[in-house]
C-alpha cells in the first residue's frame, strides 16, 4: 500500500461508504460496504494531457497546480478546484455518495481558463487493493459496459463515465498512463488500471463535463449492474437527490442561532459529521476515519468506543436525532459480552476489535447514555427493550468492585494508556449504576434499584474517602497505578507508598498507591457523571487545577494531562470544550465562551474539527475529523445557549 498522509482534509460518504481526501482532491481511502471496513484504495489519480503543450500527463495532485476546496453549501458534497498554472486548464471534481446507493460520483469538469484553444485528453489511474490486501486482486476492462473493473473475492468496483472511453489498460498502468500511451490490455491479475478520454479542443472559457461513477457490488456482475443503474439515473439526478437528503437531514435538527455565524455553521457541520461516521446498517459509529492503518503512531481510530459514543449519542439526542441514538443503543446490545461487560472497542458489526484490555468506564458510559436517551425522549418502551442488557451490565459493574478499596478494580484508563483504579472510571461506573437504578425504578424493579443505588452510594463513599489530594487541591487521577518494577523500586526507596499483587501464575504487578497527575478527565467527577455535586468545593478546586496545569500551551487550549507524550502533548479540542461546558454549568459564561471560541477558531478550512491543535503552530493536528470533538462542540453550544438564557432571566429578575 502506498504511504498516505495522516492528516485528512475532506470527507464524504453515505452510511455505506466513506471516502477521505487530501486538499488537492486526491482520494486516499474509501471504505465499503461499511464505513469502518474494508478499505480498498491504494492510489487513485486523475490528470490531463495537452498534446503539443505538455510532455506527459499532469496529475492534479502533482507540481504546478493550485487547489481550492469547499463543501457545496451545507452538504457532504466535496468540491475541489485545481488550476494548472502554466497551461491555464482547470479541473474541478465534485465528490458525493447518494444515500442508499453503492456509488461514489466523481463529477469532473475540465475548463480552459487560458486565452487560446487547447487540446485536452483526460486520464484516470486507479490502484485498488481490495480489503487492503495486495494478494489475489484482478483488474479488467469490460468492452461491453465501457468500464474498468477491480475485483477480489466478493468485493468489486466498476469505474466508468457517462460516455465511451478512448483508451484503457489493465495492469502495469501507471507508467503508461503517465506517458499518455495506454496499451489496450484487457485483463491482469494486478491492482492497477487506467482509462482515458479525448475531450477535443477546448476554446477559451469552454468546459467539458465528465461524470465518473465508482460503483461497488457483490462480485463483478453486481458492480456492473450498479454502474448501469448509476448511468441510468445520471449525475444530475443523483446530485440533486444527495443535496436534497442533506437539506432534509439538517431540517430535522434542533435549530441553533447564537448570533455568531461561524459557530452556527460549525454546529450544523458537526451534525453532518455524525451522519458520515455512522453505519447505515448497524447503527454504530466510528471515532474517526482511519488514517494510521499500520498502527505506526497509534492504535487506530476506525472503531466504536463506548466512551466516545456516550458523548456522541448524547449530542445526537440533544440535537434532535433520537432515531440515530436509539439505533446506536440497539447496536450496543449486539456488542455486549456474555458476562454483561462491554469491551474497549468494536467493529461496527459488533465484533470485537483490536484493543488493550477492559476499560471499565465504557460499560458505565453506555448505561449512563441509555438513561440520557430516555430523559431526552421519555420513551419508556426503549427502557423496556434495553432492560436485559442494562440488568446484565449493571450486575457486571457491581461485581467489578475492588473489596480492598471499594472502587472499580484496576482496568485501562479512558486514554487507554495505563492500568489502575482511576477517578474518571469511578465516576463513569457511578454514572452507569445510578442510571441503571433509575431505570429499574422507572420499570418497577425495586430490588435491582435498591441494589444498584446502594452500590453507587458505596462507590461514592469510597471515592470521597480515597481520591482527594489536598496537596494539589485536586482529586487524584487514581490509585493503584501499575508501573514497571524499576519505577516501583525507585518509589519505595523515596518512601512513596506502593503495593503489589501476584496472580495465580506467579506474575507480579507493581503499583504506586497514588497517581497525583492533573488530568482533564477529573472534570468527570461532576460533568457528566455527577459523582460529586457542583456544590462540593472540591469539584471547583479540581476544575481550577485543571485549567491552571493544562492551560499552558503557547497557542491556548487545554491539554489532556501533565507531561502528555502523545503526538507532542498538544491541546485538544474536546478537552478544551469539556472545560467550557463546566464553566457554563458553574455560571462562568464569559470563561466558557472564551474556550468555545478557541475551539471554533481552530477548525479546518472545511469546518472539520481535529483531535488536537499543534502547540507550536496552532494548526490542526493528527485526527480529522474526530467525532468526539464534534460531539463536544454540539454539547457546548447547546449548554452555552442554556447558560445565556439563564443569565438573561437572572438579569430580568434583578431589574
Amino acid at each position: 500500500m502506498e504511504k498516505k498522509p495522516y492528516l485528512i482534509d475532506g470527507v464524504t460518504g453515505n452510511g455505506k461508504m466513506l471516502a477521505t481526501y487530501g486538499k488537492d482532491g486526491q482520494l486516499h481511502r474509501l471504505w465499503w460496504p461499511r464505513v469502518d471496513y474494508p478499505q480498498h484504495v491504494d492510489r487513485m489519480w486523475m490528470g490531463i494531457d495537452l498534446p503539443g503543450i505538455t510532455e506527459e500527463v499532469c496529475w492534479t495532485h502533482g507540481e504546478g497546480w493550485t487547489h481550492r476546496q469547499s463543501y457545496v453549501g451545507e452538504s457532504a458534497n466535496l468540491l475541489t478546484e485545481s488550476l494548472h498554472q502554466r497551461t491555464g486548464v482547470e479541473v474541478t471534481c465534485e465528490d458525493f455518495a447518494v444515500r442508499g446507493e453503492d456509488v461514489l460520483v466523481r463529477d469532473i469538469t475540465v475548463t480552459n481558463r487560458s486565452d487560446h484553444p487547447v487540446p485536452v485528453r483526460f486520464f484516470w489511474y486507479s490502484s485498488l487493493t481490495m480489503m487492503e490486501n495486495r494478494l489475489y486482486n484482478s483488474v479488467a476492462f469490460d468492452r461491453k459496459e465501457e468500464a474498468l473493473v477491480h475485483f477480489r473475492h466478493q468485493y468489486a468496483c466498476a469505474i466508468g463515465a457517462d460516455r465511451a472511453v478512448s483508451g484503457f489498460q489493465a495492469g502495469n498502468a501507471l507508467e503508461a498512463a503517465a506517458r499518455g500511451e495506454l496499451t489496450g490490455t484487457e485483463i491482469a491479475m494486478e491492482t492497477e488500471g487506467a482509462l482515458s478520454w479525448e475531450l477535443g479542443e477546448l476554446p477559451p472559457g469552454e468546459k467539458f463535463r465528465l461524470p465518473l461513477f465508482l460503483a461497488f457490488g457483490d462480485g463483478v456482475d453486481g458492480a456492473l449492474a450498479c454502474l448501469n443503474q448509476a448511468r441510468e439515473q445520471g449525475a444530475d439526478r443523483m446530485r440533486e437527490r444527495t443535496l436534497a437528503y442533506w437539506r432534509e437531514y439538517l431540517s430535522r435538527a434542533k435549530p441553533v442561532e447564537t448570533g455568531e455565524e461561524e459557530i452556527d455553521r460549525l454546529y450544523r457541520r458537526s451534525l453532518i459529521v455524525f451522519k458520515l461516521m455512522s453505519d447505515e446498517r448497524h447503527g454504530s459509529l466510528i471515532a474517526a476515519p482511519e488514517f494510521d492503518e499500520t498502527f505506526s503512531r497509534c492504535g487506530g481510530y476506525a472503531y466504536c468506543w463506548g466512551r466516545d459514543a456516550a458523548y456522541i449519542t448524547t449530542a445526537i439526542d440533544r440535537a434532535g436525532y433520537h432515531d440515530m441514538a436509539r439505533d446506536f443503543y440497539r447496536w450496543t446490545v449486539t456488542a455486549q459480552s456474555p458476562d454483561g461487560s462491554w469491551q474497549q472497542r468494536h467493529y461496527l458489526d459488533g465484533r470485537l476489535a483490536p484493543h488493550w484490555g477492559l476499560q471499565i468506564d465504557e460499560p458505565g458510559s453506555i448505561l449512563w447514555g441509555m438513561w440520557q436517551h430516555y430523559l431526552e425522549t421519555g420513551d419508556r418502551s426503549f427502557l423496556e427493550e434495553m432492560w436485559p442488557a442494562i440488568r446484565k451490565g449493571a450486575d457486571f459493574l457491581v461485581g467489578f468492585i475492588d473489596p480492598e478499596t471499594g472502587l472499580p478494580r484496576p482496568s485501562r484508563d479512558l486514554w487507554e494508556e495505563r492500568e489502575g483504579e482511576h477517578t474518571y472510571s469511578t465516576a463513569a461506573v457511578y454514572g452507569g449504576l445510578t442510571a441503571a437504578a433509575a431505570t429499574a425504578r422507572e420499570l418497577g424493579y425495586g430490588e435491582e434499584a435498591k441494589r444498584w443505588s446502594g452500590a453507587a452510594a458505596s462507590l461514592q463513599a469510597a471515592a470521597d474517602r480515597l481520591l482527594w489530594n489536598p496537596e494539589r487541591n485536586s482529586f487524584l487521577r487514581g490509585i493503584k497505578l501499575a508501573v514497571s518494577r524499576e519505577e516501583y523500586e525507585a518509589a519505595r526507596s523515596r518512601g512513596i507508598r506502593t503495593t503489589s499483587e501476584t496472580d495465580d501464575k506467579g506474575y507480579t504487578t507493581h503499583r504506586l498507591w497514588a497517581d497525583p497527575v492533573i488530568d482533564v478527565s477529573l472534570l468527570g467527577v461532576n460533568l457528566p457523571f455527577e459523582l460529586f455535586n457542583l456544590s462540593d468545593p472540591r469539584v471547583k478546586q479540581t476544575a481550577a487545577a485543571v485549567e491552571e496545569a493544562l492551560g499552558q500551551s503557547p497557542v491556548g487550549g487545554i491539554q489532556r494531562y501533565e507531561q502528555d507524550p502523545y503526538i507532542g502533548g498538544n491541546p485538544w479540542i474536546l478537552t478544551t470544550l469539556w472545560l467550557a461546558q463546566f464553566k457554563f454549568k458553574a455560571g462562568d459564561v464569559v470563561g466558557g465562551e472564551k474556550l468555545l471560541r478557541w475551539a471554533v477558531e481552530h477548525r479546518t478550512s472545511l469546518d472539520l474539527l481535529p483531535e488536537q491543535v499543534d502547540k507550536q503552530t496552532g494548526q490542526p493536528a493528527w485526527v480529522v475529523p474526530l467525532t468526539w470533538s464534534h460531539a463536544m462542540l454540539v454539547l457546548t453550544v447547546l449548554d452555552w445557549m442554556e447558560a445565556r438564557g439563564k443569565a438573561e432571566v437572572k438579569m430580568e429578575t434583578v431589574e
